[in-house]
């Protein structure tokens, strides 16, 4: 399996590296961010339980994304 990811990596254009290495950065950053906010709210401040919202961020691009618009009490 290995080798078949590094062969599908190496056959990339690499035009399209670029893209494909920010969207991952982008994406890892999000999730991080949820958990540093989750970490510093209060339960009452979040609607929801919080290991919820924390599970929620592993599905990915919705999950972080969900949580910035629907997971925080204003």
């Amino acid at each position: 399996m290995y080798k078949s990811l590094r062969a599908d990596w190496l056959d990339l254009p690499t035009e399209l590296r670029f893209p494909v290495i920010a969207a991952a950065v982008v994406e890892f950053a999000g999730k991080v961010s949820v958990w540093v906010s989750l970490n510093r709210r209060k339960q009452e401040e979040v609607r929801g339980p919080k290991w919820l919202w924390a599970l929620l961020t592993v599905v990915n691009g919705v999950g972080p994304a969900a949580y910035w618009a629907f997971g925080r009490k204003k």
